[in-house]
């Protein structure tokens, strides 16, 4: 059962990807209740998700999904609804914000409206209307630690080396991309992507200093690049990248990152950082 000190996990969305690996690491290596979100087949990604799982980590009653969709405020707002009934006074501590869609403009002339703009929808608006609806669940200044133990004995699970050691903070990411950032932008193109994902730099850092005066050392934000992943969404661009990582050696990395950075310093909270632990500049 969830406790306080315990907290939950949430990762929206989980479909496929690096959202479903996140999420799947999660299962495996820590006893935290855990949710998911994906646009449809919600049935069948909880199932996908616990077959993929040592069956001792009790994955199916730990895991819960729900249909949302980024676009869409109610959806987030029943979201949110739906989480303070099962979760009540129980702290957010890890929140993953993955949503992506990538329209590919080599010019301006192939920039097209609706394209655009359903980029901006799901890659800047979607995790700032996230962010709205979950920014009440994360811990307070006066909020307890969380524990320093990710295993629980009443679900059977033995102590093992695991490859990330959640932090007594919570931490909310977004994740942006390295295309996204004005001082790396050497090549150009990629119009509408490249500005929606700019804004999640801007979003995440807007948001730690929130968490700051809210939360003090007990939250923090920060924005992610998680390198090339070996997804459908990344398939074109595989022979173009020096490092091409397998969804799950990608999900391990990030948490490894987020998991070691400080909450009460100006050097980590609020940036940018990749897969390798480097930072990402906007």
């Amino acid at each position: 059962m969830a406790s306080a000190r315990a907290g939950f996990a949430l990762i929206t969305p989980a479909s496929r990807g690096i959202g479903f690996a996140l999420t799947r690491q999660l299962l495996a290596h820590t006893d935290l209740p855990i949710c998911a979100t994906a646009r449809k087949d919600c049935d069948v990604l909880h199932n996908k998700l616990v077959e993929s799982v040592d069956s001792k980590r009790d994955a199916a009653k730990r895991l819960t999904v729900f249909e949302v969709d980024v676009t869409d405020e109610s959806s987030i707002s029943e979201l949110a609804s739906r989480l303070r009934e099962q979760f009540r006074d129980i702290p957010l501590r890890l929140s993953l914000t993955i949503p992506g869609v990538l329209r590919v403009e080599k010019s301006p002339s192939q920039v097209n409206y609706d394209d655009a703009l359903e980029s901006f929808k799901v890659n800047s608006l979607g995790p700032l209307l996230l962010m709205k609806h979950l920014n009440t669940f994360l811990p307070t200044k006066s909020a307890q630690s969380f524990s320093t133990e990710p295993f629980s004995p009443s679900t059977g699970g033995e102590k093992e080396d695991s490859p990330f050691k959640l932090p007594l903070h919570a931490i909310y990411a977004m994740m942006a991309a390295r295309v996204g950032s004005i001082s790396d932008n050497a090549l150009g193109g990629w119009y509408s992507y490249r500005a929606s994902k700019s804004a999640v730099f801007q979003l995440a850092k807007t948001f730690d200093l929130y968490l700051r005066t809210r939360s003090g050392n007990n939250a923090l934000a920060v924005a992610l690049h998680p390198g090339t992943v070996r997804t459908n969404f990344t398939r074109d661009y595989w022979q173009a990248s020096r490092n091409v990582l397998g969804p799950d050696e990608a999900a391990v990395k990030l948490l490894q990152v987020l998991c070691k950075i400080p909450p009460g310093t100006n050097d980590g909270r609020g940036h940018c950082w990749d897969w390798k632990g480097e930072e990402v500049l906007p």
